[in-house]
């Protein structure tokens, strides 16, 4: 899936601030204090937005580690296109450019609104918070265990390269699931990618033969989010290519060799499974009332309800807009950017105006050639596969991760 900041679109929201109003800003807030957690795609946007906003803002970045996993690249590991190393990025650079104080730390909880941020390293004071950790996937769904989910970082999209090379043949089952009580809260672009590339990666081998490949899914119409036109591509494309599939059951769990659903019990040697996402853990002590999918509420200005000056982006929030909100990293960046500026206009005294723009852009990657997905407010469009896309998604990961080299 391409996710990140697109190459085809332009800003999603107008600039607020003219450059004689960002520096009357600066200057009126005496160089506050604003703390950024997590280090991931929103995190290091908002960074970026706000030390352009405020030159002499004291930013502190909290984050287990100072390093940046290029998730959309994560496809690529199980084919060979890429090394786990080729896609974790150290963040020295970038937090010198910057001038950002980073502490080395894992976040436990808030207090006091907000203004505390409580972590296994101790209290940390702020005047702004911008929450950006990411979510989590939910693994209650019994046998679990059993299946291996690729976004969950380096070593598990290792882990699949590692299974299929053992392999000389068998069943691989690839499906994602989402959160019951937030629609929204999905991520199954990358399963569709992580089909294709699979399926594309065993013919190269020789091998499409000796594997049955199947894909599953509770609803009768997966990747909906994407458009009505989107799903009936991807459908023909896994008929093109010899995809089994089995839709509109709920799944039950899974166990060491098959996943199991309402009415039937499909053999799977591999299954590949991306759950469902809801908050981080430590949202449970946050002293603020989640979404009932576990999330930090927002408003339209990306600030979380009911709090001061605590705004969030990413996957950590729930946003209101259509149904079909992504969960993907091009979003987040636009949330960062809104929630960043949005800060800066609080923190003078004024109401916040900038909304990130609903929009979900995607390259559904197959190894070797692409489909570009696009859909906004206004449009929906999935144009056919290419080898131009795929190049152009090399090309976008590049462009990106220059900012961090």
């Amino acid at each position: 899936m391409f996710c990140g900041n697109s190459p085809f679109v332009a800003m999603s929201y107008p600039e607020a601030c003219t450059l004689h109003e960002q520096k009357e800003l600066t200057m009126s807030n005496n160089a506050p204090h604003i703390a950024i957690l997590g280090a991931g795609f929103a995190a290091l946007s908002a960074v970026r937005e706000l030390r352009r906003r405020l030159p002499q803002a004291k930013i502190s970045l909290l984050a287990p580690s100072a390093e940046f996993v290029y998730l959309p690249s994560l496809i690529w590991i199980p084919p060979g296109i890429r090394q786990g190393s080729d896609l974790i990025i150290p963040l020295r650079k970038f937090i010198e450019k910057h001038r950002v104080d980073y502490r080395q730390c894992t976040v436990q909880g808030l207090a006091n609104g907000g203004r505390t941020v409580l972590t296994d390293h101790g209290e940390i004071e702020n005047e702004a918070l911008i929450i950006a950790t990411g979510g989590r996937f939910l693994k209650g769904m019994p046998g679990i265990e059993h299946a291996l989910t690729l976004c969950e970082g380096v070593a598990a999209a290792e882990r699949i390269r590692d299974r299929l090379n053992e392999m000389d043949g068998g069943h691989v089952a690839f499906g994602f699931g989402g959160n019951p009580k937030e629609p929204s809260a999905m991520r199954g672009g990358p399963m569709f990618e992580l089909l294709f590339g699979v399926e594309t990666w065993l013919r190269q081998q020789g091998k499409r033969d000796k594997f049955k490949l199947i894909f599953f899914n509770a609803a009768a119409e997966p990747g909906k989010r994407l458009g009505e036109k989107a799903v009936k591509n991807l459908l023909i494309e896994m008929q093109r290519r010899g995809v089994a599939t089995h839709l509109g059951e709920k799944i039950l769990g899974f166990d060491e060799r098959s996943v199991k659903t309402e009415n039937a019990t499909l053999p799977a040697d591999l299954i590949l499974f991306m759950p469902g996402l809801t908050g981080p853990a430590w949202a449970a002590q946050s002293g603020i009332e989640l979404s009932s999918g576990g999330f930090f509420p927002a408003d339209e200005y990306c600030a979380v309800k009911g709090c001061d000056k605590v705004f969030v982006a990413g996957d950590a929030g729930s946003y209101p807009g259509p149904d079909w909100l992504p969960k993907q990293a091009h979003m987040a960046d636009l949330q960062a950017r809104a929630a960043a500026e949005n800060l800066v206009m609080v923190l003078a005294g004024k109401p916040p105006v900038a909304k990130p723009r609903p929009e979900l852009i995607c390259i559904v990657d197959s190894v070797d050639s692409g489909m570009l997905v696009y859909r906004d407010p206004k449009r929906s469009l999935m144009l056919p596969s290419s080898k131009v896309f795929h190049w152009a998604k090399r090309y976008f990961e590049t462009h990106y991760l220059r900012t961090f080299r």
